[in-house]
């Protein structure tokens, strides 16, 4: 990638990763309903998740190129599948005992390894930066560490504003599991509606 290029990645990586999403809305209540502790455990599945899910549409772009395209839509619907049962899990946890919420390794590994949003970006990122200027593998692999800032370290940046509203959260529980189930409903029709 040539490193003129460089400026406009940074950008595309803060206005994609720090804007709500599947994750990002995972991590948040992660912490806001289990507390900061808690939550860490399902951020590192989240990293995991993160860098096995970046590593594979790496490897799919190397290897497949561009013949892959027409299939990559299909991630979409497996994603927004999973935004959906897990913005259920969220609006019943606000019904029933929270005690049923997922906040563990597992849960955040599957998430990010579900992330339909993230794995576009990541498909494109590498399509958009990288492909165009070499065909080596080992040339997606800086782009790749450099996806870390969007994923799992917005990831964490939400996380911690979670632990921060944690009071403000155990005061209002139903409103905001609600308002956070109505949010990954809206991020699963995002992911479905585009194109």
């Amino acid at each position: 990638m040539p490193i003129h290029l460089l400026p406009s990645l940074l950008i595309s990586l803060f206005a994609v990763g720090y804007t709500p999403g599947p994750a990002n809305i995972f991590a948040l209540s992660c912490a806001m309903a289990h507390g900061r502790r808690n939550a860490m455990k399902a951020w590192v599945g989240l990293l995991c998740g993160f860098c096995i899910a970046a590593l594979l549409a790496a490897a799919a772009v190397h290897l497949v190129g561009m013949a892959i395209g027409p299939y990559i839509s299909l991630v979409k619907y497996l994603g927004a599948a999973y935004i959906l049962y897990l913005a259920w899990k969220t609006y019943k946890a606000s019904i029933t005992d929270r005690s049923d919420v997922g906040c563990t390794f597992w849960d955040g590994f599957m998430v990010q390894l579900t992330n339909a949003k993230m794995i576009l970006f990541d498909l494109t990122v590498y399509s958009t930066f990288v492909l165009p200027y070499s065909e080596k593998f080992i040339d997606l692999l800086p782009v790749a560490a450099l996806l870390l800032i969007a994923g799992p370290g917005a990831n964490l940046l939400w996380l911690v504003a979670g632990s921060v509203l944690r009071p403000f959260v155990a005061k209002n529980q139903r409103t905001v599991d609600v308002v956070m189930a109505m949010a990954l409903v809206a991020c699963a029709l995002m992911i479905l509606l585009r194109s």
